[in-house]
């Protein structure tokens, strides 16, 4: 099992797919585990490598005490790039791991590309209200209905028996989910955009509840090179219930940015 150290907290991760291509670094939104991935992991791990971590505080990771910051937990990324030998990767990223990658993309040189779902350049940007019901302990009820605020009403009165199966596994303690809201209530780099010069591709749904649309459009206009792509009638989790199209969009991008020709 491979686990990267940063500053004393263990971090978990694992990778798939070849090493003789590009690799494409997942980081997770907040409280959610690397299930979070699955509808992108099988579309990306046969062109390329995939790597899945647990951010700190979430699944097989160390869980400290918070509060947390963006700048510690691209730290953490960088440590498990490192630990893997990578010079550089693409990095896919949705809510508060869109945060963690702009970040690591301002402060440090592997980033080659980023693909950010709905996040934003302001933590501030999530009402207060949102980040309540959000918050979750960890029983089937309570998981449940904190998925309201991040998929369609459709998918919500499905049942999404599995989405909170994989959550009672994967996803972050109580404590733990509050040390990464901390983090992103304190990160804002609305300001030094500009500085980000690493192609981005933008990706979020006109429905976001957790980040309302507009936030993904001043991102993407405030990057140099952002390119924003949206999704009609998409919730948060844009990703999931519409992973064909996001899926499509993600490798189009990727494969546009690789340093092999495929065909």
């Amino acid at each position: 099992m491979p686990v990267a150290e940063h500053d004393g907290v263990s971090l978990y991760y694992e990778t798939d797919g070849t090493a003789n291509h590009d690799t494409v670094a997942f980081i997770e939104d907040i409280g959610y585990g690397a299930w979070q991935w699955g509808w992108q992991h099988a579309a990306v791990a046969g062109p390329f490598e995939s790597l899945v971590w647990d951010n700190r505080g979430t699944g097989r990771s160390d869980a400290p005490n918070g509060p947390y910051s963006v700048s510690q937990m691209a730290g953490d990324l960088d440590s498990v790039l490192a630990d893997h030998n990578l010079r550089k990767a693409h990095l896919v990223s949705a809510g508060l791991g869109g945060m963690v990658a702009l970040q690591y993309a301002k402060k440090y040189s592997r980033a080659k590309t980023l693909t950010l779902i709905g996040t934003s350049a302001d933590g501030s940007e999530l009402q207060t209200e949102v980040r309540e019901q959000l918050l979750a302990e960890k029983t089937p009820d309570e998981l449940h209905e904190s998925l309201r605020p991040v998929v369609s009403e459709e998918a919500f009165d499905a049942g999404l028996e599995n989405l909170v199966e994989w959550r009672l596994e994967g996803d972050a303690e109580l404590d733990a989910q509050r040390a990464q809201f901390d983090a992103m209530a304190n990160f804002d780099v609305s300001d030094t955009l500009y500085q980000i010069t690493t192609p981005t591709l933008v990706l979020h749904g006109s429905e976001d509840e957790v980040f309302p649309v507009e936030a993904g459009r001043k991102l993407a206009n405030g990057l140099p090179r952002g390119d924003l792509r949206e999704f009609e009638g998409a919730p948060h989790f844009v990703h999931i219930e519409h992973s064909k199209e996001v899926n499509d969009e993600l490798l189009q991008f990727l494969e546009a940015n690789a340093d092999e020709t495929f065909e």
